[in-house]
């Protein structure tokens, strides 16, 4: 790092843009410091001060450099435009986090949004701005403020024109600043896809028609009148009335949204429009601000901690997607409510359901040995492997059976929106009623799953043996089936994997329910011509209702299928060799295994540990699934500050007393 002896030595007005920009760079790197303390970079920008205005010459030369800089480089641009997107497209944007992450940036350029990020590169750099007294400020305003006669007599060219101070340059740019600020809000909410989404009085009611008007007035104004007159200030309250009547006009957006569906992209949209009122605001009280310099380094660091964000892809995603979990989860936990047995009946519905679906399994237990059978190249067995698996799963839906494994997923937002409020003991209570009744729900699901699925299995291989004269595989591949089940290998990792899998085909579920809302697909199929000519109104009518409330669970059961079967497949490929291990289709393959080997195979030690492996891929399947749809369902309905001792005590406390709720109703 170079020393201020240096860098005051090295100020060169007449360099090229990149050296005059390099200048100032390195500057700033000396002020911040290597010890990241805001105090003493505070300190440090006092002592550049001192030299400053001490060192003979020096002031000339900063004064020639500060108006080159000033007349190449806009400023404009950064106070209005920096930490949006150049286009109102999330994919644009996204585009835009991944150049600034990845490739470098130059100083060579007059672009002040990049010029500023070279400048403060780091979120500290809020820190010192925000601790800038108000001596300093002005010191440094009247070294870039006032020419000194030197300067006048080198370069006449670049001496501010006569009557013209800096405040009066920082005024013009914030109204600037302001101008296309409001002209981009405008924009946005003329845009179709937010017009068409306003509530109709709002529409009425034309805020956007006015605003740029009010901008042209209160800018008039101003620069006749002066901030303090009373004409500015009728004009300020008019402008900002209009602005209100704008944010409230988006805001009736996303009431469509929560009725119609929600789109990643319209969210975009409507958060640039916010983000850029807000900014008008902050323009706003800079501009009226008693103490201007002040007011500006509090909004200088505002935007390098923007900066920051504007490197985050991450941030991007998560506060664009927030609302579309949030709807996923909406629709999960209105779905999930009827997977959990709250008394006997439901239980035993529950255990009959699940039956069904372990019956299901144990044909799809055939096919799939069938399908292994065949003898086909890898990718060809996984995909009529992930055929046989998704078409079983539909068929499961649409029997009303029910599939162990899918419940978590479904379940999970149906907890997470009762833990909103548990301030009462009784709240509480409550709350640990439905952990009883979700955990033996699941276990009625698994147990009537498993405990068909093995005999259905044990059955077909017999009738199979008899009838063909050979059972459903033969000895190697049984002994297969005992190596891969095996507790010694890493069959408990895939049952967590495969937990991961079932979250995933969930959440693709929740998003296409949501797409085919959005898009309004019941309505066109029960109302467009050329369907209703095809199957006739009364029918277009009950396939519009049918796939309305089918559609997230078809489009889960088929992205299950295909993940089953494909990503061991593809990930062999690649040599990762990622594998499934589903409870109910593993419990079935070890029937079929343990039918092929016969009665001798009770005496082997691996079959009883492959039995003994059941349960825990179960359970690791239920709980992984379960975990991930939780958190998502957490943030999604904003639930925080959760206290999870309590809740931990409360359930730990109905475990010792009634243990048996967890498993059947009391």
């Amino acid at each position: 790092m170079r020393t201020l002896a240096e860098l005051l030595d090295q100020l060169e007005p007449d360099a090229r843009l990149a050296g005059r920009h390099l200048w100032l760079i390195g500057l700033l790197d000396w002020i911040r410091g290597k010890d990241r303390n805001p105090q003493a970079a505070v300190q440090r920008l006092r002592l550049f001060l001192d030299a400053a205005q001490t060192r003979p010459g020096f002031q000339a030369r900063l004064y020639h450099w500060w108006r080159t800089l000033v007349g190449t480089v806009d400023a404009t641009p950064l106070f209005a435009d920096f930490g949006f997107a150049p286009r109102a497209a999330f994919l644009s944007e996204l585009g835009e986090r991944l150049r600034y992450k990845l490739l470098p940036g130059t100083p060579e350029t007059t672009h002040a949004t990049e010029l500023f990020m070279l400048l403060f590169p780091s979120p500290f750099d809020a820190q010192w701005l925000r601790l800038i007294d108000e001596d300093s400020l002005a010191r440094l305003g009247g070294l870039l403020n006032t020419p000194p006669p030197a300067a006048t007599a080198a370069a006449p060219e670049l001496v501010q024109p006569a009557g013209r101070t800096l405040l009066q340059d920082w005024q013009d740019v914030l109204l600037e600043a302001l101008t296309y600020c409001t002209s981009q809000v405008a924009a946005t909410g003329f845009s179709p896809e937010l017009r068409l989404r306003m509530s109709a009085a709002t529409l009425q009611t034309r805020p956007f028609h006015g605003l740029a008007a009010d901008m042209g007035a209160l800018r008039s104004t101003l620069l006749a009148h002066g901030r303090d007159s009373g004409a500015a200030h009728l004009a300020l309250d008019q402008f900002k009335s209009r602005l209100e009547a704008c944010r409230s006009a988006a805001s009736s957006v996303y009431a469509h949204l929560d009725e119609h569906g929600i789109s990643v992209g319209l969210v975009f949209r409507l958060r640039q429009l916010r983000e850029r009122i807000l900014r008008i605001r902050e323009l706003l009280d800079c501009l009226l601000s008693g103490k201007p310099a002040s007011s500006a380094m509090q909004l200088l660091a505002r935007l390098v901690l923007l900066a920051e964000e504007r490197r985050s892809i991450r941030a991007l995603i998560a506060a664009n997607s927030t609302l579309l979990a949030a709807k996923v989860a909406e629709r999960g936990a209105e779905t999930g409510e009827h997977y959990i047995t709250r008394d006997r009946a439901a239980y035993r519905k529950m255990l009959g359901k699940a039956a069904g679906g372990g019956a299901l399994t144990a044909v799809t237990t055939l096919l799939k040995f069938m399908v292994v059978g065949l003898a086909l190249s890898a990718f060809w067995s996984g995909f009529l492997a992930s055929i046989v698996f998704a078409a079983s799963f539909v068929l499961i839906q649409l029997l009303h059976f029910t599939l162990a494994t899918k419940q978590p997923a479904m379940t999970a937002p149906a907890m997470a929106a009762k833990l909103k409020d548990l301030r009462t003991g009784e709240a509480v209570g409550e709350f640990v009623d439905e952990v009883t009744h979700l955990v033996r729900s699941q276990v009625a699901a698994v147990l009537g799953n498993v405990l068909v699925v093995v005999p259905a299995v044990l059955l077909i291989s017999v009738a199979m043996q008899y009838g063909l004269g050979r059972p459903m595989i033969d000895a190697t591949e049984a002994g297969h089936v005992l190596h891969n089940l095996s507790l010694l290998g890493p069959t408990l990792l895939w049952a967590a994997f495969t937990g991961v899998v079932l979250f995933a085909a969930s959440i693709i579920g929740g998003w296409v329910e949501n797409w085919f809302v959005l898009y309004r697909l019941a309505s066109a199929m029960r109302y467009n011509p050329r369907i209703t000519r095809m199957l006739g109104v009364a029918r277009a009518r009950r396939w519009a209702a049918f796939m309305h409330l089918n559609i997230s669970g078809f489009t889960s059961n088929i992205a299950l299928g295909f993940m089953l079967g494909l990503i061991p497949s593809m990930t062999g490929f690649f040599g990762l060799a990622l594998e499934m291990r589903h409870v109910t289709l593993s419990s079935g393959q070890l029937a079929a295994a343990a039918a092929a080997l016969g009665w001798e195979v009770l005496r082997q030690p691996a079959l009883w540990g492959c039995v003994a492996s059941i349960p825990l891929i179960g359970a690791l399947n239920l709980g992984v699934s379960f975990y991930f749809a939780f958190r998502l369902a957490l943030q999604a309905h904003n639930v925080s500050g959760v206290d999870r001792a309590r809740i931990r005590s409360a359930i730990w406390a109905r475990w010792r007393t009634r243990p048996g709720s967890f498993f059947v109703p009391d």
